[in-house]
Order: C-alpha cells, then structure tokens, then sequence
C-alpha cells in the first residue's frame, strides 16, 4: 500500500519545542515517532524550511535536530506554485498578508500531496479554507488535497 504523503507546514515543526502548548506538543511529538519510522512520505517546502531557520536559538537547533531524524522530500517553490498561491488571494481564501500560508497550500497541491497537517487553524485548517482549496483545485484541475491537524493523523491509528 501506497504510503500518504504528507506536507508539513512550519507549525508543526515548531510545536515540536512549544513549552506552553504541551498538549499540542505531546502530539506532535506522537507523529513525528510515526514520521522517523517511515510511517508516511514525509515533504517540507524550502519555505518551511527557511521559517524554521528565523526562528530564535537554542530553538532553531532543536527544531533542526528534530529534522534531521527524519526522511523527507523538499518541494520547490516553483513558478506555478507561485502562480497558484496568488490565485488563492486573488479569490479571496485568504489575504495578502498571509502569502507564506498560500505558498504551503500551493506547494502541497502543485506537488501533489494526500494531505497538509499543520496548526494553523487562524490561516489553514479552517473550514473557508478547506472549502476554498476543494474550490480552487477543482477548478484549476488539480488533485483534491486534505487539510488536517496533527491529531487527525494520530486518530487514524488505532
């Protein structure tokens, strides 16, 4: 069976050192166990990537030990990616000011990825959002993505 391939967005990095989120941090923690075993096709963005990077030491070290222990695939930002994270303002999902967060999305669906965890409930796991998306891939021709929190994942194990 196919493994899932999963596009993780920086929070989920960063709750992975989230001192006054230990519930969301435990979690976290729980899936990243599952990522380091292989468990799913694990992709990050160079964005993410380079988010990860402003972070504040000893923070940022810790988040990119935490990176190293796992297998991942890098996605590009490419120009269509580009292309398809303007769209996404342009029909209103979301507003100028959260570029970034249109970038993950386009990422994750000009990559073709199952799904995209992330913690970001204000910008990304939200129901404009995810009906957005469903409207935006459909109409440009693209596959359908997921857009979940760490938790759904873990939910599936049982």
């Amino acid at each position: 069976m196919r493994k899932l391939k999963v596009y993780l967005d920086t929070s989920v990095i960063s709750y992975l050192d989230q001192q006054d989120a230990p519930d969301r941090m435990m979690e976290t923690h729980n899936l990243w166990n599952d990522f380091a075993n292989g468990k799913y096709e694990v992709c990050l963005s160079q964005l993410t990537l380079d988010e990860v990077g402003k972070c504040e030491e000893p923070k940022r070290s810790v988040l990119y030990d935490y990176i190293s222990d796992i297998d991942y695939i890098k996605l590009e930002i490419t120009a269509e990616v580009l292309e398809l994270a303007q769209k996404i303002i342009d029909i209103g999902i979301l507003k100028p000011k959260s570029f970034d967060d249109c970038q993950h999305i386009a990422t994750a669906v000009v990559h073709e990825c199952d799904c995209i965890i992330s913690w970001n409930f204000k910008h990304i796991v939200n129901i404009k959002t995810i009906r957005g998306v469903r409207a935006i891939t459909n109409l440009e021709g693209y596959k359908g993505i997921e857009i979940f929190n760490p938790s759904v994942l873990l939910e599936g194990e049982g």
